[in-house]
């Protein structure tokens, strides 16, 4: 499964680049995010058919990505199922703990990338395109470790002792 991932993200990049790489821009460089995102560059393009070349293959993309999406939703679904038949309530608890933050992790992610790739032009405005990339390159990366962390107790006891009002200001 690793192999399959790294091997289809290898692929999946070098189709880009070299489509990228054909594009030729007309009008200036000047892309208005924080990085190149294919959107973007699209934008810059004045050949209507390396357009279309790279709009296909980014709807192809987009349906791997939402069947991706709809396989973990499955494995999910059967996951939650055998974890309702345990009869530890507290194994209950556990699993679901572990899997509902990456789901909401997963569905931030899936839906803000297919918001930015497939909203209309009109739509189209320079800061909400920088606030729907924002919402799916930076956050699902800083929210998971904070979301898996939150299951250690220590850590949690000492983000409580963080956040507490000292007593010496309490009696002001």
């Amino acid at each position: 499964m690793a192999v399959a991932a790294w091997g289809t993200g290898v692929l999946y990049s070098l189709m880009h680049t070299a489509s990228t790489f054909s594009i030729p821009l007309c009008q200036n460089n000047t892309v208005d995010q924080f990085f190149c995102e294919m959107a973007q560059i699209l934008k810059l393009s004045c050949s209507e058919s390396d357009y279309l070349r790279e709009a296909g293959l980014i709807d192809f993309s987009l349906s791997l990505i939402l069947g991706c999406f709809v396989f973990i939703v499955v494995s999910y679904v059967q996951i939650f199922r055998a974890v309702l038949r345990m009869s530890s309530e507290q194994g209950r608890h556990k699993a679901f703990s572990t899997c509902l933050p990456h789901i909401f992790v997963v569905s931030l992610f899936v839906s803000t990338l297919m918001f930015a790739c497939l909203k209309p032009h009109s739509l189209s405005s320079p800061s909400l395109d920088l606030l729907v990339a924002v919402l799916y390159s930076v956050v699902p990366p800083t929210v998971n470790p904070l979301i898996y962390s939150m299951r250690n107790r220590e850590l949690r006891d000492a983000l409580r002792k963080l956040w507490e009002i000292p007593s010496c200001i309490r009696k002001y």
